[in-house]
């Protein structure tokens, strides 16, 4: 397979989706952050002093996807549907999963907006909690599914 990102000489470009049609495009993306037991049980007992760590991780995460075509130079502007981020604990692990769900009905898909999603809310974690806890590491950051397009589905086992 052929890199979509590159033209006949070798240069980066940004791919022509003047003739894809238009379909509904849905990504999954999902990031875990750990950490250690008192930064953990500071976030869950909501007691980091720059406050809400996931309510203000989830507005950044928001916020990261609609933005993704500043971070990410060959990437399309896509006028967003919806996007969701939202997280789950993992007491056992000390662990906070970022998962961030984005839509469209549009040309390309979603993939890297909901990965950026993700990356951007487990950096507002890392940023919320970094007094209490420097050796934070993120990780497992991955595309879970995307529907919609050319390509069709995809589901990572």
């Amino acid at each position: 397979m052929a890199l979509t990102h590159i033209d006949e000489n070798g240069n980066a470009c940004m791919v022509d989706i003047s003739e894809k049609a238009v379909t509904k495009r849905t990504a999954l993306a999902r990031g875990n952050i750990r950490m250690t037991r008192a930064c953990y049980d500071l976030v869950k007992s909501g007691g980091i002093k720059k406050g809400d760590v996931t309510g203000t991780a989830r507005i950044a995460g928001i916020m990261g996807a609609k933005r993704t075509q500043e971070l990410i130079p060959l990437c399309h502007n896509i006028p967003l549907s919806k996007v969701a981020v939202d997280f789950e604990f993992d007491d056992e692990n000390c662990v906070i999963r970022a998962i961030c769900t984005v839509s469209c009905e549009g040309k390309t898909g979603v993939e890297m907006e909901a990965l950026t999603g993700v990356q951007i809310a487990l950096l507002t974690i890392y940023d919320m909690c970094k007094a209490a806890d420097r050796s934070m590491v993120m990780e497992d950051i991955r595309l879970v599914s995307k529907s919609g397009g050319k390509s069709g589905e995809y589901s990572w086992h």
